[in-house]
C-alpha cells in the first residue's frame, strides 16, 4: 500500500526504479506515440483494442472446440494413454 508509512520508502524506490528501466528500455517514448495517436484516432484505436480482444476471445473459443472435438473421437483412460505413449517410443513391446 503507497500511503503506509511502513512501507512508502521500498514503495518510492520501486516507482523509481520503474521510471529508470522505463526510461532507458524507451517504453515512454513508445507509450506517447501509442498516446497521441489515440487521441487523434478514437474510434481507430477502440476498434483495434478491441478487434484484438475478440480475436484472442475467438481463438480460445476455437481451441475449446478442436479439444472438445478431439476428445469424442477417441475415448481412451489415462492408463492407455501412457501406454500407447511408451508404444510409440518402443519402450515397452508391442502386444
Amino acid at each position: 500500500d503507497k500511503n503506509d508509512p511502513k512501507y512508502k520508502d521500498r514503495y518510492e524506490r520501486e516507482v523509481e526504479a520503474g521510471r529508470q528501466f522505463a526510461d532507458k528500455t524507451g517504453m515512454n517514448w513508445l507509450a506517447m506515440k501509442i498516446q497521441i495517436w489515440a487521441n487523434g484516432h478514437r474510434k481507430a484505436f477502440l476498434a483495434l483494442v478491441f478487434g484484438i480482444v475478440i480475436g484472442c476471445f475467438a481463438l480460445n473459443i476455437i481451441g475449446m472446440v478442436r479439444s472438445y472435438n478431439a476428445s469424442k473421437k477417441h475415448r481412451s483412460t489415462a492408463v492407455e494413454q501412457v501406454d500407447s505413449a511408451l508404444r510409440q517410443r518402443h519402450i515397452i513391446n508391442r502386444r
